[in-house]
This record gives structure tokens, C-alpha cells and sequence, in this order.
């Protein structure tokens, strides 16, 4: 297995990435790295807000759960 190392300049090229994409507003991301994309390219993948909005957990009207007060 071959042993890629990043240079300063993939570093530093990186972190402007990351400080362009909060200053755009961004408020989360998640950077993965791929051996199957080319080197060079980037991927970006819209995620349409958290998993829970809108789910029965996050508006309260899950009817399978026992609520029980704990004192």
C-alpha cells in the first residue's frame, strides 16, 4: 500500500476551501477522501438540512413510545 502524503500547498489550498465555504454561510461539512476520484478534482454534495426535521422524533408525534416521568 502506497503511502500518499500531503505537500503544504494541498494543505494550505484545503483550509481555503474550508474557511470560503464558511465564510459563504456553510455551517457543516464533511470532507472524505477518495483512491477511486482523480487527483485534483472535488466533489461537492448537497445535503437538504438534518435527518430529523420533519420525522415523527422531531415534531412529537411518535405513537410507538412510552413516555415515563423519572423523579
Amino acid at each position: 500500500m502506497q503511502e500518499n502524503k500531503a505537500t503544504e500547498k494541498e494543505i494550505d489550498e484545503l483550509v481555503q476551501m474550508i474557511e470560503g465555504k464558511m465564510a459563504d454561510g456553510v455551517s457543516r461539512l464533511k470532507v472524505g477522501f477518495s483512491d477511486i476520484q482523480e487527483s485534483g478534482t472535488v466533489r461537492e454534495q448537497y445535503h437538504h438540512g438534518r435527518c430529523d426535521v420533519g420525522s415523527p422524533w422531531a415534531n412529537g408525534s411518535v405513537s410507538n413510545c412510552e413516555v415515563t416521568d423519572h423523579i
